[in-house]
């Protein structure tokens, strides 16, 4: 971090949440944060960077994109925005599935597309998926497992690809983390979600932090050998 313009890294659904929590540490870092979401976020520091915008609607993804891509020295992406649409088997909407696609698997094409060619011209860069423990099977999850699948496929794919212009591509996979999306569908005193926090074999949910540390490790500069990786932010939920 030590030349004249201050290197930029791009969060995608960085207003709240675990993406708000990664545009965070990455400002702590040492980044200056763009944060791309459908809100403005809610820390004071994010949001004279910030770009709220709907990335589901392709065209407006990929103006935010060129404009970023043309303004800013951008040396690091994290495609985090997601959504989830649980649903059993029986219960899955096909409608649905262009949508989860589109927002959680184009936009992070569409995002690399116009940002690796700025990671290129400064000699290398970092990517990061925000996946999840989904990709090793949780039920309900058809649509989500498929796009988190496909994320973690494609990250394999570009880091072969971009390894010799300096970019590496990895996968952070959170388990159990105590989001407001968590918490709405697990109420914090029912015995389901007593039983699962019991489950987890570290004794507790996990943060938002949790993530951004992982996220901030592939974002480094000094982890320049490790790619095509995916590291399970889990509690140890995954292991058994």
């Amino acid at each position: 971090m030590g030349s004249m313009t201050q290197s930029c890294a791009v969060v995608t659904g960085g207003g709240r949440n675990i993406g708000q929590a990664i545009a965070l540490r990455l400002q702590q870092d040492g980044y200056r944060v763009i944060a791309l979401d459908i809100v403005e976020p809610e820390a004071d520091s994010l949001r004279a960077d910030a770009r709220i915008v709907d990335l589901s609607d392709r065209a407006a993804a990929e103006a935010v994109f060129a404009e970023i891509a043309g303004a800013l020295p951008v040396t690091c992406l994290v495609n985090n925005v997601g959504i989830v649409a649980p649903a059993s088997f029986d219960e899955v909407d096909i409608g649905d599935f262009d949508r989860l696609m589109h927002l959680n698997v184009r936009t992070a094409i569409i995002a690399a597309k116009a940002l690796v060619p700025v990671m290129r011209r400064s000699g290398g860069g970092r990517i990061v998926m925000n996946t999840s423990r989904v990709t090793l099977g949780k039920q309900a999850r058809t649509l989500y497992s498929a796009t988190k699948g496909a994320m973690q496929s494609m990250a394999r794919t570009w880091a072969l690809e971009l390894g010799k212009d300096g970019i590496t591509v990895n996968c952070v996979a959170p388990g159990p983390i105590g989001t407001t999306a968590f918490w709405k569908n697990n109420a914090p005193d029912s015995d389901y979600t007593m039983d699962l926090v019991r489950s987890i074999p570290v004794g507790r949910i996990g943060t938002a932090e949790d993530v951004a540390n992982a996220v901030s490790f592939f974002c480094d500069s000094r982890s320049g050998f490790v790619t095509g990786q995916t590291l399970f932010v889990c509690g140890g939920v995954t292991v058994g």
